[in-house]
């Protein structure tokens, strides 16, 4: 048998591009499919190395070939995106070809994956079934494979691949695949019209295989000659061979000249078949994956035909000469050999039938991407999903919503209790209401939770008050400074700063209004109601519910007047103890028949809701990722067909809510005729009527105990949020006092400041007066003296020079603002005071000089101008610096003729330091007010 050599491939790395466009096209870390991508590199490798016959190594070539497939649905491996260079060499030219195509990749490993089956199906032995079998198999499914290669890759890149090619190996192997079938069939002696039939397609496979090779072979040799010989010699032989069994079933037919001539040419066939292996060559070469005994085991097979056609053409003849007599017509006038064929290209699809394809391909290596059209489609599929789940839940709530509506028109099943003499059941206490009383015991009044809400509102309408009283008394403060220093108090006003305070402060007041309106309406409800939480908190406390539950229906039906309904009938009897000697179906039986179709009707619906719950849970675990993926070629002309086929699968499901739906709608409608025919019976009328009576005054009381217990739940959640109302409004009410009392502070320290600023600047203003009236007055002395002294200088010259020492009465000096002066000299002249007697009254100077009588006692100087200029000395400005006296380097001696003026109003001779005293109450500026501070009175707040 022939086998088709494989392709050789070099070496390809997979993990450095797919890395590349995991990173730029899906926008994710390449570094977490390491494994990924290294698996497939590992696979190719592995696949290079792959047996070539073995079923294993069909296996790995499939298995890699799987992957590309899904590999191909994610990433697009082209010249254009991942550029990856394929290297295959040619398996009968063994010239290389690169491409970056993937279908090159997937073609090459098709083309292997067929010559792997037929070089596998060559090797079986034939002897025995299963030699047989995988041998037919295995000729069909390369054969098939060969196919899938023509049908699906164009412009092939290389002699292998062509079309030619192909289909010259797709002859040979479905014609290699009809011989075995053949051999099977002469081993179980099927008739031998059958066996001509098969082995005339079996030749004809051949001649197609031999016409295919000599046109291959005319441009280039691509096959070995000996794969012509082959094919040649298989042709002749089938073609005798076939002439044979037709002769056997032309004699079994009395076509006994027919039969002659049959075998007449399946001789002549048989002497060609012989001819034809004289041609081959002494040694075949190793790459025609031809066994060495190939020619023998050949001539021994023609040898042995053409002896068996002899001798049975010898028989036929003989017995035709002596018993039938029939013409043996010509090789011409025989008829064609109808074709059989057994042998059939076996689709990829079909390649592990019966075999789990999964377990072969293994699983999706790169599962966790989802290409970005899968994920839209997917998302398609899930609005369809959806759509059909809202559409079977909104059928099944229909049919739930049909039922109770009808049981509760019938009132069913409580109406029937009272027919069973139930009644004795509907007076006792009623489970919610037993609850009520359970939840309400335990709970204390609610005076206390009024009183603390109550304290915290009056905590925070007094921080409120308080902030209002800072702002106001602080605008005050201002206003007044203003008012006293007039454009001097150049402070804003704090109208305008405050004013989002003074808002805030009225927002808050507001909501503390409203929240007071709600704290009187829960107050209003409590004491509506103080009451019933009392009787329902002992009931609940000692469970004395059911007691509590009788005295209020008794009450309800005193009010109606009629106390005797409150009774049980029980001891009346019911209507199952009675009868009216009526004939028909009696009470009880019909009873039974609608409480059948009650439990039919529950039944119904719990199935329901179970196919429902089902449903679900298979439409959330439905994940058709997998299929979209194999489909995304074609998704785009076939989804809405692809999500119908996959919806498909919840059918059964919807059609057994249908039947559930179907169901009810016949029971409903014979429930309701039932109970039509029963409510009908007169000894159900009188019965009815009490019962209805009994339950309106049931529902009177549990509807007013029940609106009593929410409106218990009422007050407590309306408790719970006023209160987190106050302690929310508490700590922004804090807040608020914080930013009111840091608002005052720092206008406090601000208005400070200014104050501070506006001393300086008067005291400043003081002195430059005092400076020019005190040298006014030394000019006039000046004049008035018969050699005047240099001009005084103002204090706040930059460079002024000291004053001359002058003695006191006892001979001391007598120091002024930093200027000593010691008195005139002995030759100076005497002071002439007759020109100054208009306007100062001076005292004498000292002893010790002429003219001069010396200074009051108390050392100052009696100005009569000062009634109209007066003046009171400060202190000079805490900045202002004097220098030492020598630095202004003034002689020891006073000049000749010079009379010292008399001192300015000053402080005694023995004052300390360069200025005056403080006068009393009078800041000197710099320093923060003492006792005159204006803004003392705001510390408190701080």
């Amino acid at each position: 048998m022939i086998s088709c050599p494989l392709k050789q491939t070099s070496e390809v790395d997979w993990i450095q591009p797919l890395k590349g466009h995991i990173r730029s096209v899906y926008g994710e870390d390449p570094e977490r499919y390491n494994e990924e991508c290294a698996t497939l590199n590992r696979l190719r490798q592995d696949m290079r190395g792959a047996g070539k016959d073995s079923a294993a190594g069909r296996d790995l070539l499939y298995r890699y070939y799987g992957q590309l497939e899904l590999l191909d649905l994610r990433f697009p491996v082209d010249e254009n995106h991942i550029k990856i260079s394929f290297t295959w060499f040619d398996a009968f030219t063994h010239k290389p070809t690169s491409q970056y195509s993937l279908a090159y990749e997937k073609a090459s490993i098709i083309f292997n994956i067929s010559a792997v089956l037929a070089c596998h199906a060559a090797i079986q032995s034939r002897a025995d079934e299963a030699g047989l079998r995988i041998a037919y198999h295995s000729f069909q499914a390369s054969a098939g494979m060969f196919n899938y290669i023509n049908e699906n890759f164009l412009h092939a890149p290389s002699i292998d691949l062509s079309r030619e090619t192909v289909k010259t190996l797709i002859s040979i192997m479905l014609a290699q695949g009809q011989e075995v079938f053949i051999e099977k069939q002469i081993r179980a002696e099927t008739k031998a019209k059958m066996v001509a039939k098969l082995v005339s397609q079996a030749a004809f496979l051949y001649a197609q295989a031999v016409e295919g090779i000599t046109a291959s072979n005319v441009s280039e040799v691509v096959f070995e000659r000996v794969w012509m010989l082959v094919t040649q010699y298989k042709s002749s032989y089938m073609a005798s061979v076939s002439q044979y069994y037709q002769a056997i079933a032309d004699a079994d037919a009395n076509a006994h000249g027919s039969a002659i001539a049959r075998l007449k040419k399946a001789e002549t066939l048989a002497k060609d078949a012989n001819r034809v292996l004289s041609s081959f060559p002494s040694s075949i070469a190793p790459t025609s994956n031809l066994p060495s005994d190939t020619v023998s085991i050949l001539t021994d097979q023609v040898k042995r035909h053409l002896s068996n056609v002899q001798e049975k053409l010898a028989s036929f003849v003989k017995d035709n000469d002596f018993i039938y007599h029939q013409s043996v017509p010509n090789e011409a006038a025989l008829s064609v050999i109808p074709k059989a064929p057994s042998a059939k290209p076996i689709p990829v699809s079909e390649l592990y039938a019966g075999q789990d394809i999964h377990r072969v391909i293994g699983q999706d290596i790169f599962q966790r991407i989802v290409p970005m059209a899968v994920t839209e489609s997917a998302s398609l599929y899930d609005e369809e999903k959806a759509k059909l789940i809202r559409a079977e839940a909104e059928k099944a709530e229909t049919a739930n919503d049909e039922m109770a509506t009808s049981l509760d028109y019938l009132k069913l099943p409580g109406s029937l209790n009272v027919l069973k003499g139930g009644m004795d059941q509907e007076t006792t206490v009623d489970e919610s209401f037993r609850g009520w009383c359970e939840e309400l015991a335990g709970h204390e009044s609610f005076g206390r939770a009024f009183e603390h809400l109550q304290a915290d509102k009056t905590a925070l309408s007094a921080m409120l008050d308080a902030c209002t009283k800072q702002l106001d008394t602080e605008e005050n403060r201002c206003e007044s400074m203003r008012v006293k220093y007039g454009s001097d108090w150049i402070q804003q006003p704090s109208s305008r700063l405050n004013s989002t305070l003074r808002s805030d402060i009225r927002s808050y007041r507001g909501a503390m209004e409203e929240a007071n309106n709600s704290d009187l309406q829960l107050s209003t409800t409590s004491r509506q109601y103080e009451a019933d939480f009392d009787e329902m908190r002992s009931a609940g406390e000692t469970d004395e519910a059911d007691v509590l539950y009788q005295r209020a229906m008794i009450k309800a039906v005193g009010s109606r007047g009629r106390g005797k309904s409150a009774v049980s009938p029980g001891g009346e009897g019911n209507l199952l103890d009675e009868d009216y000697g009526e004939g028909g179906t009696s009470v009880m039986d019909q009873i039974a028949k609608i409480e059948d179709l009650l439990k039919k009707l529950n039944l119904i619906k719990r199935d329901r809701m179970e196919v429902l719950k089902d449903l679900k849970e298979k439409v959330h675990n439905d994940d058709i990722s997998s299929v979209l993926i194999l489909n995304k070629k074609s998704i785009g002309n076939h989804e809405s067909k692809l999500f119908e086929a996959e919806l498909e699968k919840f059918r059964s499901h919807q059609n057994r809510l249908l039947q559930t739906i179907h169901k009810q709608h016949a029971l409903l409608k014979e429930l309701t005729k039932l109970y039509g025919d029963l409510l009908q019976d007169k000894r159900v009328r009188s019965e009815q009527a009490k019962y209805e009576s009994f339950t309106r005054q049931r529902n009177s009381v549990l509807s007013r105990y029940k609106k009593v217990y929410q409106s218990f739940n009422d007050l407590i959640g309306g408790l719970l949020r006023a209160q987190s109302f106050y302690n929310e409004m508490k700590d922004t009410v804090e807040s608020l006092n914080k930013n009111v009392e840091a608002f005052v502070s720092n206008r406090r320290e601000e208005g400070i400041q200014l104050l501070s600023q506006i001393e300086r600047a008067n005291a400043s203003n003081t002195d430059r007066q005092a400076d020019r009236e005190r040298e006014r007055l030394q000019q006039l002395m000046d004049r008035m003296s018969v050699n005047p002294s240099p001009p005084v200088r103002s204090r706040s010259s930059a460079s002024r020079p000291p004053a001359l020492p002058f003695p006191s009465q006892n001979g001391t000096m007598y120091s002024h603002n930093g200027s000593m002066y010691s008195g005139p000299p002995p030759n100076s002249p005497p002071y002439n005071m007759a020109t100054s007697t208009a306007h100062y009254s001076s005292p004498p100077p000292p002893s010790s000089t002429p003219g001069f009588q010396g200074y009051p006692p108390n050392g100052t100087y009696q100005d009569p101008t000062r009634a109209a200029y007066p003046y009171q000395p400060r202190s000079p400005p805490a900045n202002q610096m004097y220098p030492p006296n020598a630095a202004y380097g003034y002689p020891q001696q006073l000049p000749p003729g010079f009379v010292p003026p008399p001192p300015p109003p000053g402080p005694p001779p023995g004052s300390q330091g360069y200025g005056y005293a403080q006068p009393p109450g009078r800041p000197s500026g710099g320093g923060p007010p003492g006792q005159g501070d204006p803004w003392a009175g705001l510390s408190a707040w701080r």
